[in-house]
């Protein structure tokens, strides 16, 4: 297997390298930031592109997008995306618009190199690679927009002026409704956000939250 390595730590593109050269596989180039991946991968033709999401010049989704683009240009490339912490941004289209030959990882799972092979092996045989981590990240997200579309545009209204912190008169004297109306939208959003009353949690403070989260 030919493959490239992205990422902006030097130790890191070195000590993924050597776990792959000692499993038998061909480490065809490295590379410190986006434009030198894209450009290495037009050279080399590697099978597969080991990618650090988080890249310079802003350390934010360089190598998502990057990623993207390679998908764009070389259809038959298997991507396995890297990350240290939990990303949603782009992995989530990827995998739903592209999710042969890709694979996504979280960088602690690439110590172990059995992992990390046959993690390479799946995406470069033309499988899908999601670490189990990201899948309950990514269902979670789901699950609350899902949670978000049942409300009706007057009770997402009502909850943004929640998140706002307005009082229910504050909202009723907003969207020029009784105060009764505006008490009866929130039990409704109570009951569509699924928040039964408890009696260690407010459900005004976790109806915001998932509103801000979703």
């Amino acid at each position: 297997m030919r493959i490239v390595i992205a990422d902006d730590s030097g130790l890191l593109r070195q000590a993924v390298a050597t776990l792959l050269t000692e499993a038998g596989h061909d480490v065809v180039g490295t590379a410190a930031d986006a434009p030198a991946l894209l450009e290495l991968v037009a050279e080399t033709r590697p099978d597969v592109a080991v990618v650090d999401i988080r890249m310079p010049p802003t350390f934010t989704h360089e190598g998502a997008r990057a990623a993207a683009e390679l998908r764009a240009a070389h259809p038959t490339l298997g991507i396995l995306l890297l990350s240290q912490s939990l990303e949603s941004r782009y992995v989530a289209d990827l995998a739903r618009e592209h999710p042969q030959r890709f694979g996504y990882l979280l960088k602690d799972r690439v110590v172990d190199a059995d992992v990390l092979v046959a993690a390479l092996r799946t995406v470069h045989d033309g499988g899908t690679v999601l670490d189990p981590e990201v899948v309950a990240h990514l269902l979670g997200r789901q699950q609350l927009g899902a949670q978000l579309s049942r409300l009706s545009d007057r009770e997402r209204e009502v909850l943004d002026l929640m998140a706002q912190g307005m009082s229910n008169a504050g909202i009723g004297e907003r969207l020029v409704i009784e105060l009764k109306t505006v008490e009866a939208h929130i039990s409704r959003i109570f009951t569509k956000l699924d928040l039964p009353t408890t009696v260690d949690e407010h459900r005004r403070v976790r109806a915001v939250l998932t509103f801000l989260r979703g």
